[in-house]
């Protein structure tokens, strides 16, 4: 079941914690969306003959600001060149501040099945530190409107570990992301990276994240709150209703192969991936003067699809089979690292069941970076 991931790098302002690959300027829209279109038909094998995609996503950037002809644009491409399942879940990322009546309304006519809405908090004070372009207000209309044209299959992300004095602000966060009954939500703690507006705020000593101590607890309580709201956790940052999965992010866990279009964008064909060059004037003239798409080729070797397998597996709810990583991968973690394995589930962070699938405790996924790279084979 191959997906399809699209990367619309445009922004109408730069989030303080964000350091994807983004511009603020409109100039190259136009031209890049052709470029896409483009791409498109230059990478149409790279799934294989007759692939069928299951998945489309629009990611970002801010891909609610495609206009209706951009949009149209590309999903008479996507038809022209690839199968689209016709239950195909169909994603596509929004700013609160984008979804006006009119712009909903275009969506709900669309190919479009699936919104995830980046409210990532309800409190002003919060949404101004991280130079979010919408308010508290426009977060909570957003997500009706959308309801209220059909939309059902809508997700919402979060962000928590945000400086404040307690937890309060985050509680009341939970508490309105709930109120909204959406199927599905993703909440992230709040990363600073060297290369954002937080990150050099950070060096200069004019930004300090709070403790790990802080997150961890909100972590915990976020936890709490989904288990009583009857929200399953199925991967560490994400949350939904039984059954109400991301098919598509889902995928990208299981290794299912996919195709990535645009600047900055990656795919995986199941033994390779490609890294799309990240800058927008050159990936618009190579595809559109050249007919290339400038990228950069990375073979897999054995022991790199089985760090992968675990580094994904291990995040998921599903946890990592540790005979399917011996017997189809070739990296026997059961003989290797037996001690540390025994270490994980005397100290409650891993269950290794009679089956021999590895899972992450509550406690554990607090750790799961750490204990991930000390499973990591080299």
């Amino acid at each position: 079941m191959p997906g399809l991931y699209l990367h619309i790098p445009f922004c109408k302002q730069a989030c303080h914690y964000c350091d994807f690959h983004f511009s603020t300027s409109m100039a190259l829209k136009s031209r890049l969306v052709e470029a896409i279109t483009q791409e498109l038909a230059l990478r149409a094998d790279y799934l294989g003959p007759q692939a069928t995609l299951e998945t489309i996503y629009f990611g970002g950037g801010t891909p609610s600001l495609l206009t209706q002809a951009e949009l149209d644009q590309i999903f008479e491409a996507i038809h022209r060149h690839f199968r689209v399942a016709a239950d195909a879940e169909v994603t596509l990322e929004a700013n609160p501040d984008d979804l006006t009546p009119q712009k909903v309304r275009e969506l709900a006519a669309s190919p479009v099945n699936r919104l995830s809405i980046g409210l990532q908090s309800f409190h002003e004070p919060h949404l101004r530190l991280m130079n979010r372009a919408h308010s508290a207000q426009e977060s909570t209309a957003a997500v009706r409107l959308a309801q209220d044209a059909g939309f059902e299959n809508i997700s919402v992300d979060l962000i928590y570990g945000v400086p404040a004095a307690d937890h309060s602000i985050w509680e009341q966060d939970m508490a309105a992301a709930f109120a909204l009954g959406v199927p599905h939500l993703s909440c992230y703690a709040l990363t600073v990276e060297p290369d954002t507006v937080f990150g050099r705020r950070q060096q200069k000593g004019t930004f300090r994240p709070p403790p790990d101590e802080f997150v961890a607890r909100q972590f915990e309580l976020l936890l709490l709150e989904m288990a009583r709201h009857g929200y399953q956790q199925y991967e560490i940052s994400n949350f939904c209703r039984p059954g109400r999965e991301s098919r598509h992010n889902s995928a990208y866990w299981r290794g299912v192969p996919y195709l990535g279009l645009g600047p900055s964008a990656h795919s995986f064909n199941g033994s390779s991936r490609q890294y799309t060059l990240a800058n927008n004037p050159q990936y618009v003239a190579a595809v559109l003067e050249r007919a290339e798409v400038p990228a950069t080729v990375e073979h897999l070797t054995p022991l790199d699809r089985a760090n992968e397998y675990l580094m994904t597996s291990l995040r998921t709810a599903q946890g990592t089979d540790l005979r399917h990583l011996r017997d189809a991968l070739g990296v026997d973690l059961l003989t290797q690292q037996a001690a540390y394995l025994r270490e994980l589930q005397a100290t409650g962070l891993a269950s290794l069941g009679p089956d021999d699938v590895l899972r992450l405790t509550d406690k554990g996924k607090l750790l799961a970076d750490h204990i991930t790279l000390t499973l990591f084979q080299s």
